[in-house]
C-alpha cells in the first residue's frame, strides 16, 4: 500500500502544499487549463491511518498533470445585482485528463496512473471559466 500525500500541518491544514505560479496555466476564452507539478516532494505514508496518526513516512516525489480542454459552448450565469451577491460567471464545459506518477526516493519502482481510468471524472462535469462575487474576481 502507498499513500502519497503532504500530510497534516500542526495547524490542522491537510493535503495542501504551496504551488509555484508556473504550475498553472489558464485560458478561459479558449476553454483550456493546465495544472502541472514535477518532482514534487510528497511523503509516502504507506496508508491513510498511518498518515493521520502521525506515523513514519518515506521521502518520495510525485509528478502530475491535469489538463482541461473545451468540450462545449460557454455558459453564462448571474444573480440580480440588487440581491446583494453580484455574482457573475462564464464557464466552458471541458474534458479533464489526469496523469500521475510517484516514486520513493530510495527505490527504482515507479507507480503510474492508468490514463484511461484516471481520466474519467463522471458524474461531475469539469469546467474552465471566470467568476466574480462582489469585489472578488477569479
Amino acid at each position: 500500500m502507498h499513500d502519497f500525500e503532504p500530510g497534516i500541518e500542526s495547524n490542522g491544514l491537510f493535503w495542501t502544499i504551496p504551488i509555484a505560479p508556473g504550475w498553472v496555466d489558464i485560458d478561459p476564452a479558449a476553454g483550456t487549463a493546465r495544472f502541472v507539478g514535477r518532482n514534487v516532494p510528497v511523503p509516502d505514508w504507506h496508508d491513510f491511518i498511518n498518515a493521520v496518526s502521525g506515523g513514519s513516512s518515506i521521502p518520495s516525489r510525485v509528478d502530475f498533470e491535469v489538463r482541461w480542454t473545451k468540450a462545449g459552448e460557454p455558459v453564462q450565469l448571474s444573480s440580480p445585482k440588487d440581491g446583494g451577491f453580484d455574482f457573475a460567471a462564464e464557464y466552458t464545459p471541458a474534458k479533464a485528463t489526469i496523469t500521475f506518477t510517484a516514486k520513493n526516493d530510495n527505490s527504482d519502482v515507479v507507480y503510474m496512473s492508468d490514463p484511461d481510468l484516471s481520466s474519467q471524472v463522471n458524474p461531475v462535469t469539469p469546467v474552465v471559466g471566470t467568476e466574480q462575487n462582489g469585489v472578488f474576481h477569479t
